[in-house]
């Protein structure tokens, strides 16, 4: 059976021993990555399959998919959100191909960071592992932020000022977040399925809004009609949709760095991998269709630049249609999407910061971990960016909330393009040194032209995505937000690559000797009954 041994860097971290904690050293002893709840490159293997697949669905599903989608409203209007949601669907759709051949084949701690740097270059990993992190460092102060805008419906700043919420927050998820892997797979399991339920739930009561169920009178498409749709705003709001969608879609990809603590790769990676066909139409699809249907686009409680508190679509829509007390109900679902959120959030920057300081391209304390295989420096430092929330003491929550979706939104365009690329480089590498493709334990789905053709479009669209700041007058704002991102990476990689002077992994010098193989009775199983397969993952 294939092994991976020796995946990491040669220049692991030496072993520090303690009572309490040690830094975690990648060893020359084969480990089959197959068996067992073990501990590689310091981690612990304790994600089962299950865990992967919710992951993969909803764990970074946040509060912000009840009320931020409702900037998408405000922005483009019910069928311009649409659309362009499914543009960038199908961007995410075909990266997680990329994703599922890749990882499957190398499920190494680090995932796509790790990757980017074995077959394409150091500073290119260097580069797209830091800007990934300070997306994700972005994006936990934006969830904070965003928490804090819904739970003034509750408790008002009179009564709870904003630094205490964050405190609050900090003090959680400090404690929350150190408890380890297995931990987080069952939080993030139970309250994936908790999520995709109250949104079944929430669309089903927009179909009873809809037909005028609540009394409150047939409603049908009317706000997909001028002056509330099809589409508003123009090219200026449907182009805003583009960043705003990759701010919201991005998490996706977390699989790949899953895939270190995962027990079973060579099955929970491809399971994963394709249930984000789901993820896609259901969750971000769905959602805004049925928004789009009981909210109208020019409702002033929806969140946008100038808000200070902000109202979810669905919270609207059942008020209008005579359910008053719905924002309570509404909220209490945001409440337990943003722990789940903010959870998964944490995992993703602690384990990115891990992987770096495994390899020397972060200071070595952030590769300490505890007994358990917990990385609780990374995590606990990760925590702090949440602070960033902040800013919404001097300026409003809702431009808090624009300026941070704009930076995330482009950081994940980069972070895409950089894992397709590497993708493609593997690929070449597999045709140059003949393996043959029956052989890859996941192959991505048709032609590699799809492939190539998303790395054009994630990058297109990062371009793009802030051409509404050159409008008269110019928006010097909008334009740092939207493109900081671009000088930042470059500046990262130049740097790396001319101070360790590293250089472009060649197609024949890639080494896929430790690769995971397809096993031979893969085809056995797959005409396993569907009985058998479902006692097989209530097992597992």
């Amino acid at each position: 059976m294939a092994t991976t041994s020796d995946l990491e860097s040669p220049s692991s971290p030496e072993e520090i021993s303690g009572d309490k904690k040690s830094v975690a050293k990648t060893t020359d002893k084969p480990v089959d990555v197959q068996d067992g709840n073990i501990f590689q490159d310091g981690l612990q293997r304790g994600l089962l399959g299950r865990h992967v697949t919710l992951i993969s669905l909803a764990s970074v599903i946040g509060a912000s998919c009840f009320y931020g989608f409702g900037y998408a409203l405000y922005l483009s209007g019910p069928l311009g959100a649409l659309i362009g949601f499914g543009i960038v669907g199908f961007i995410v759709w075909a990266l997680m191909q990329s994703v599922g051949e890749v990882t499957t084949m190398f499920p190494i701690a680090g995932g796509f960071v790790e990757h980017a740097g074995r077959f394409v270059d150091p500073a290119f990993s260097f580069a797209m592992a830091w800007m990934y992190y300070f997306m994700w460092s972005v994006f936990l102060g934006s969830e904070w932020n965003g928490a804090i805008l819904i739970l003034q419906y509750w408790v008002p700043e009179e009564k709870m000022p904003l630094y205490g919420w964050v405190i609050v927050f900090w003090v959680f998820f400090s404690i929350l977040t150190t408890f380890g892997v297995v931990v987080y797979g069952e939080i993030e399991y139970y309250f994936g399925w908790f999520k995709i339920i109250s949104f079944a739930v929430c669309f089903f009561i927009s179909f009873l809004v809809d037909v005028g169920a609540f009394g409150n009178g047939y409603i049908g498409f009317r706000y997909w009609n001028p002056p509330e749709g099809p589409i508003v705003n123009g090219i200026n709001g449907f182009g805003q949709m583009f960043v705003l969608a990759a701010a919201y879609y991005v998490g996706t990809e977390i699989v790949s760095l899953a895939a270190g603590e995962t027990k079973d790769p060579r099955k929970s990676i491809p399971t994963g991998v394709n249930s984000v066909v789901y993820r896609i139409i259901f969750v971000y699809m769905g959602v805004i269709f049925f928004q789009g249907l009981i909210c109208p686009s020019n409702a002033p409680e929806l969140l946008n630049a100038d808000s200070s508190v902000a109202s979810s679509p669905f919270t609207i829509g059942f008020v209008q249609a005579g359910w008053k007390s719905a924002g309570d109900f509404i909220n209490v679902l945001i409440v337990i999407a943003f722990i789940s959120a903010v959870n998964g959030c944490i995992y993703v920057q602690s384990r990115v910061l891990y992987s770096l300081a495994l390899t020397h391209r972060a200071p070595k304390v952030f590769a300490i971990t505890s007994k358990k295989g917990v990385p609780y420096v990374s995590i606990l430092t990760s925590v702090c960016w949440g602070f960033l929330a902040l800013m919404n003491m001097k300026v409003t929550a809702g431009q808090v909330f624009a300026y941070m979706t704009s930076v995330g939104g482009s950081a994940a365009y980069i972070a895409w393009a950089g894992i397709v690329f590497t993708h493609l480089r593997v690929r070449s590498g597999l045709v140059k040194q003949g393996i043959n493709p029956s052989t890859y334990p996941f192959k991505s789905f048709g032609s590699i032209w799809i492939y190539r053709f998303n790395l054009f479009l994630n990058l297109f669209l990062l371009l793009i995505q802030g051409f509404t700041a050159f409008e008269k007058p110019f928006n010097w704002r909008l334009f740092v937000v939207s493109y900081i991102t671009i000088p930042t990476t470059i500046l990262l990689f130049v740097g790396f690559k001319l101070y360790h002077k590293t250089r472009w992994v060649r197609l024949s010098e890639m080494d896929f000797s430790d690769r995971l193989l397809k096993i031979d009775n893969e085809d056995e199983e797959k005409k396993t009954s569907f009985i058998n397969k479902l006692i097989s993952k209530v097992r597992h």
